[in-house]
């Protein structure tokens, strides 16, 4: 491995205040039951607003059907 690639799996080279600010994400959203059977619901609930567009949507939808 070159020293580049050893320092990015090194836990002191993250940015703190990144990780601050997905802790705080994963704290509001990721714990957060979906109460609900509807599959384009529980995606919606489970993944952050533009990760997935719509025509991955509906592939995931034919999928889940």
């Amino acid at each position: 491995m070159n020293a580049a690639s050893e320092s990015a799996l090194c836990p002191s080279a993250v940015n703190h205040q990144s990780l601050r600010v997905l802790a705080q994400w994963l704290k509001h959203y990721g714990s957060k039951p979906v109460r609900t059977t509807d599959p384009r619901r529980l995606l919606a609930g489970r993944y952050p607003q533009g990760l997935i567009s719509e025509a991955e949507m509906q592939a995931l939808m034919a999928v889940w059907h």
